[in-house]
């Protein structure tokens, strides 16, 4: 902050203090607001450290505390650790609260890299013929139209065995539900199996779509300390010493955004702390089909404690929304009343749809194919990465890259919306408030079929991220296509 307008915010809050009604943090707060809107304290500016404001203003520092936390609060500044108090960019209030859309409506102009979904192939072809084949069978259109089981027909949920199934793991018919994707079996097993106020623990960079469902249901989550392979298990062990933990929600297989995979001891060993503690396992595999040769998920070791949870979304048809819950039999009942408050059932039609594309091969058909499509199009933008530190799979839609000092990912990801190119960063993955690390995640799974503009897309990502702008901030619009 310049020494002029330095003097002239001290000259300010004084005077809100000595004339203005109220607690004084919030004499504070609303002067600093103020402040803030006129633009006399500018976006991305650094406010006065705690301790040194309060022997300015003469109050304590519990005072300026409350103010700046109060600030934060109406999402005007950000607190980053270690690091102070800095007034927030346009766009980037309450980055955390504001949860994570897998649908986004942005201008057409803009080119979205910060969403993993499915890349559309050959599926509305093959939707077409099935649907045209299931039109001749009256007998089986009109059973669709009525109520099914809470956890789905018998064929259906055989379907979805088959489908959860690994080369280590054998899923159970009798211990399957359907439900409508992913993100509504991880609500059900949530609203089944906790209560508001319990305690769940998750990698300190997790998936949004739990950080959105847990404020929904009103359950406390904790982060787990990772290294490269994933969350640490030791970290996991002193949470459940300290706090009373009623699940783990993890991602062992393609953790959303690091890309880590766990290893087989380090399963093994989650398995274990959670069976000592009795901590329930909730566990993610939303990217795991795309492995071949994938791991076994953690319900293999510890069966009578693990909720897998896996979809169609990302290997076959994101607009289908199948879904499955593989649960310990105990438990199915719970999850299956969760269902039907929900919704009462998946809807049937859909996963007509998914049975009949897994009992025919056509589901792990257009997984192969969806492979294959990601491979090649990371191919395609490898050479623009180079010179930059980042993490990936081969099999992995995205790539977590990390940002050179001294840029921030927040700036970073508005100096490149400004040039129609969307990224995500970390914050949109943390829990709590602890220190964000600045990394930005960044994919290959946009649904246009135009390489060029893929290609576009990450030099200009590269670029900006390097400082060394080829494309001469010209907007990723202006470029030719094919």
């Amino acid at each position: 902050m310049p020494v002029k307008p330095s003097i002239d915010t001290i000259s300010i809050l004084k005077s809100a203090l000595s004339s203005s009604s109220g607690t004084k943090y919030k004499r504070l707060a609303r002067a600093i607001e103020t402040s803030i809107l006129s633009g006399s304290i500018v976006a991305g500016a650094k406010l006065f450290p705690h301790r040194i404001l309060a022997d300015q203003l003469g109050v304590t520092v519990g005072t300026i505390s409350r103010a700046y936390a109060e600030l934060e609060r109406l999402g005007l500044v950000e607190a980053r650790v270690g690091d102070g108090t800095f007034v927030c960019r346009r766009g980037q209030e309450n980055k955390r609260d504001d949860g994570f859309r897998n649908f986004v409506e942005q201008a057409p102009e803009l080119y979205d890299m910060s969403r993993n979904m499915h890349i559309p192939g050959s599926e509305v072809s093959l939707l077409e013929e099935s649907l045209k084949n299931l039109s001749f069978d009256r007998q089986k259109l009109h059973d669709l139209m009525l109520y099914m089981p809470d956890a789905g027909l018998p064929r259906f949920r055989q379907a979805g065995a088959k489908w959860l199934s690994s080369n280590a793991f054998e899923a159970q018919a009798e211990q399957v539900l359907c439900v409508n994707g992913g993100q509504h079996g991880l609500v059900c097993a949530l609203m089944a199996l906790l209560r508001s106020g319990d305690t769940i623990v998750t990698e300190q960079l997790t998936y949004p779509g739990l950080i959105s469902a847990s404020r929904l249901l009103g359950v406390r989550l904790l982060g787990i300390a990772m290294d490269e392979e994933g969350l640490i298990p030791e970290s996991l062990d002193e949470l459940c010493q300290q706090y009373r933990i009623a699940a783990l929600y993890c991602t062992p297989t393609l953790q959303n955004p690091t890309t880590s995979i766990l290893s087989l001891p380090r399963r093994e060993a989650i398995a274990s702390i959670c069976r000592q503690h009795n901590v329930l396992i909730i566990e993610d595999e939303a990217h795991a089909l795309l492995v071949e040769d994938r791991p076994p998920p953690l319900s293999h070791f510890a069966p009578e404690r693990s909720i897998l949870i896996g979809g169609l979304s990302k290997a076959v048809s994101a607009g289908l929304r199948a879904g499955y819950i593989h649960a310990p039999a105990s438990l199915v009942s719970q999850i299956a009343s969760a269902i039907r408050s929900s919704c009462w059932m998946a809807t049937p039609l859909t996963i007509e749809l998914a049975t009949q594309w897994i009992e025919n091969g056509t589901a792990t058909k257009l997984l192969q194919r969806q492979i294959i499509e990601i491979k090649r199009r990371k191919e395609l933008v490898a050479e623009s990465l180079k010179g930059l530190t980042y993490r990936t799979h081969s099999y992995c839609p995205h790539f977590w890259i990390e940002v050179p000092e001294p840029w921030r990912a927040s700036d970073i990801e508005q100096d490149l919306k400004l040039k129609n190119v969307l990224i995500t960063t970390a914050e949109a993955f943390a829990v709590g408030r602890a220190a964000v690390p600045q990394f930005v995640r960044v994919s290959i799974s946009n649904a246009t079929q135009d390489d060029q503009l893929l290609q576009a897309g990450f030099k200009t990502l590269a670029s900006t991220l390097l400082q060394d702008d080829p494309l001469g901030g010209i907007p990723l619009r202006c470029l030719p296509r094919n």
